[in-house]
């Protein structure tokens, strides 16, 4: 359960940024305190469904896209490993990496 909030508040952070909102302005949006943005986002909190709610109205999300992918099961392939590694990159970066895993590819 455990990786299963911590990949939430990756989800939460990754949109968050995408946004180009701080975690102060999107604590304004949801009515929650920054603090409790930011322990969502490191999976140190559990969010209710009130706050999940609170978070997609603020992202301008719905559910369905919040979740998108977060009921595959914790695999260590290496399909796996390279969606985190991508999630994990900030999104005015990953343009560029998905270029490079691109040649990559051609090159093998």
């Amino acid at each position: 359960m455990q990786d299963f909030v911590k990949l939430f508040g990756e989800r939460v952070k990754y949109y968050r940024k995408k946004s180009g909102l701080s975690q102060e302005k999107l604590s304004e949006l949801c009515d929650l305190h920054p603090t409790y943005i930011g322990q969502i986002e490191r999976g140190e909190k559990k969010a209710s469904l009130d706050t999940i709610m609170r978070i997609c109205k603020g992202l301008e999300l719905s559910p369905e896209n919040l979740f998108e992918k977060l009921s595959y099961q914790q695999e260590n392939t290496p399909a796996q490993k390279a969606y985190d590694l991508f999630m994990q990159t900030p999104p005015e970066k990953q343009q560029t990496l998905l270029q490079l895993l691109e040649k990559a590819i051609e090159l093998i």
